[in-house]
């Protein structure tokens, strides 16, 4: 049996409750909200294609986290806390189990973070997620690209490269992304690729800290570059600072793992710069939230992203990373 759509839209709709700072939600031709005072409205927004960011074979409650959580990411990016969304489904067959896993993944997820489903769009067609995600914070505390100054470090959260390495895994039969694997060292790959975690609390507590952030989605060299160019500075990377997957060691894909560290996309971490005097700042609110962050490099005069190997040798990056529109 396949859901028609106003099936569908209840079937999630029963998954939302009533809120304050919802005037309006799900049920009537546009959503009102009641913002804070005294509080910048944060907006982006992200779509998922089946195939493209994630294999065909995904579970449908993975398929919901991680529609939520690359908008997440985009907000903790910019120190946001995370408000309301909107959910557009495009589906070749609304099946109520399909929908209720999606939605049992994406509603985790939401529930963990405060972040409210508003409204939507649901249409046939092949398998594409889009949601528009908005979030709150004070007046002039936004986390932007533009403010990376020569001499701030560069810090990385978490350890990026995991997701890539899960990703090449599959692509060579080693990793069954469709069920969990026996392996705690492979599962823990396959959740990197599968259920990324938005760090959100780590955006929050670098507001006055940090001088420049970005989420980590196209590869670490890429989005780095974002900073560069649009604060119109060089970013100098050492490569041995560059964290290790531990999963990947004991796993025996350390190798692997280094190639895809710095290019790799879908890790949804955050990269950041702060001032130099700021070190033990940036240490102690990373502690207070739980969230690794490993300095691996600094912000100098001149363009471009340059990574320093093993061996000393300084080399420009160009533009590695994932490529939406490959042709």
């Amino acid at each position: 049996m396949s859901l028609d759509e106003f099936g569908l839209i209840e079937r999630i709709r029963r998954r939302t409750g009533a809120r304050a700072d919802i005037a309006l939600g799900i049920g009537d031709d546009a959503a009102l909200l009641q913002p804070q005072a005294g509080q910048q409205l944060v907006v982006t927004a992200d779509t998922l294609n089946a195939g493209v960011h994630f294999p065909q074979q995904t579970p449908a409650a993975d398929i919901g986290w991680k529609t939520l959580a690359v908008n997440l990411s985009d907000l903790a990016a910019m120190g946001a806390q995370p408000s309301w969304c909107t959910l557009s489904l495009s589906l070749p067959d609304a099946s109520p189990g399909w929908v209720d896993a999606f939605a049992e993944g994406f509603f985790a997820l939401a529930d963990a973070h405060g972040i409210a489903l508003i409204g939507g769009d649901t249409t046939r067609g092949p398998l594409s997620l889009s949601v528009t995600a908005m979030g709150q914070l004070p007046a002039g505390t936004a986390l932007r690209r533009d403010g990376a100054r020569a001499g701030d470090d560069i810090w990385v959260t978490g350890v990026p490269g995991e997701a890539g390495l899960a990703l090449a895994l599959w692509q060579q039969g080693l990793l069954d992304v469709s069920r969990p694997a026996h392996d705690a060292a492979m599962e823990q790959l396959r959740l990197r690729l599968a259920r990324p975690t938005p760090r959100v609390q780590a955006g929050l507590a670098l507001r006055g800290i940090a001088s420049a952030a970005v989420d980590v989605s196209d590869g670490l060299l890429a989005d780095l570059g974002h900073i560069c160019a649009r604060s119109q500075v060089a970013a100098e990377l050492l490569e041995r600072a560059l964290p290790v997957s531990t999963a990947a060691v004991v796993g025996g894909h350390e190798a692997a793992f280094r190639a895809h560290r710095a290019t790799a996309g879908d890790d949804y971490e955050l990269c950041f710069t702060a001032p130099a005097a700021l070190r033990e700042q940036v240490r102690e609110s990373m502690s207070c939230v739980a969230v690794r962050a490993t300095r691996i490099g600094y912000i100098r005069d001149g363009s471009g992203v340059h990574l320093r190997n093993e061996e000393g040798v300084l080399q420009s990056a160009g533009k590695s990373g994932f490529n939406h529109f490959p042709g």
